[in-house]
């Protein structure tokens, strides 16, 4: 099952310590989080091989469930169209 449709939507940010744009990436995106009743699950690249061989040079990289979101550069307005696309719908209160 997918992020879509389901409470408690989680998403993952491939990143890596000391890694300017995957900071900016998690600015762009802590605002969103709420929003969608999603938790962000941050992850060191270099302590998981296979996001290292496939993503070495591309990161950071955000992920819902195994489905890349986005890479490098993210606003939150971007986020919110992603997640849309991928059918994630905001809570509403």
């Amino acid at each position: 099952m997918t992020g879509a449709g389901r409470a408690g939507v989680v998403l993952t940010l491939l990143s890596k310590p000391d890694c300017a744009l995957c900071h900016e990436m998690r600015d762009a995106i802590e605002p969103v989080l709420r929003e969608y009743g999603a938790t962000l699950v941050v992850r060191d690249i270099g302590e998981d091989q296979k996001a290292l061989a496939r993503y070495r040079f591309e990161i950071p990289v955000l992920l819902l469930d195994d489905r890349e979101v986005a890479r490098h550069r993210l606003t939150a307005g971007e986020l919110r169209e992603r997640l849309a696309r991928l059918g994630v719908a905001p809570v509403r209160p």
